[in-house]
């Protein structure tokens, strides 16, 4: 079972897959969250729970009317990998 939340009280997004779960640290700035960092545990790793997890991000920012700032290198990574997310650049 997948699930996508946004943790508010720990300024993180989550995706929980098989029990395990990977997060986005962010900050947040009005409506503009700033990625800090992106991690998936060890065992979740080359499965692509974190491309999963960034998809998750902007669909729910698409939602919300927010807009998202990649600091982390793997978020900047997957902005440039897909054109079609600029939508929801800050």
């Amino acid at each position: 079972m997948t699930q996508y939340r946004d943790n508010e009280t720990d300024a993180r997004f989550e995706l929980t897959e098989d029990g395990v779960t990977s997060f986005a640290d962010y900050s947040v700035r009005g409506n503009v969250r700033a990625l800090l960092h992106v991690e998936t545990p060890v065992a979740a790793r080359g499965k692509g729970s974190a491309g999963r997890l960034m998809d998750a991000i902007i669909a729910d920012a698409r939602k919300r009317g927010l807009k998202l700032q990649p600091i982390c290198s793997y978020a900047v990574a997957h902005f440039r990998r897909y054109p079609q997310t600029q939508d929801v650049l800050a």
